[in-house]
């Protein structure tokens, strides 16, 4: 377990490392795609070790605990960056925000009713 969140971790690390220097070489002073690259990290590593014939069973536990918890920490976290932005950029983005989700609600009632028919 320790193993994985060893290589979960330096994943990470290398990943952020390389979304604040992508944005530094393009000149935004912010983090471009640093979890993306994380990931790439990661699945570059796992293969790796896998075709080395390292990869062992205890090094799954690690990542997958992390994985469980990682889609529902980062959706939070950008749910709650989204409607910052919405609300000091004004009306307009409150409505392009509230727009999809009325009409998204239409299509999904739309489905529900033609699925209950057929």
């Amino acid at each position: 377990m320790i193993q994985g969140l060893a290589i979960l971790s330096a994943s990470f690390i290398l990943g952020m490392w390389t979304g604040e220097l992508l944005g530094t070489l393009l000149g935004i002073k912010a983090n471009v795609g640093g979890v993306g690259f994380a990931m790439i990290f990661l699945i570059l590593a796992k293969e790796f070790l896998t075709r080395k014939g390292w990869w062992k069973s205890e090094f799954e536990f690690g990542i997958e605990f992390w994985n469980k918890l990682y889609i529902p920490v980062v959706i939070a976290m950008a749910a709650s960056l989204n409607v910052k932005a919405a609300i000091s950029s004004g009306t307009l983005a409150i409505f392009a925000g509230i727009l999809p989700v009325l009409l998204a609600f239409c299509v999904f009632h739309y489905l529900v009713k033609s699925f209950k028919a057929a």
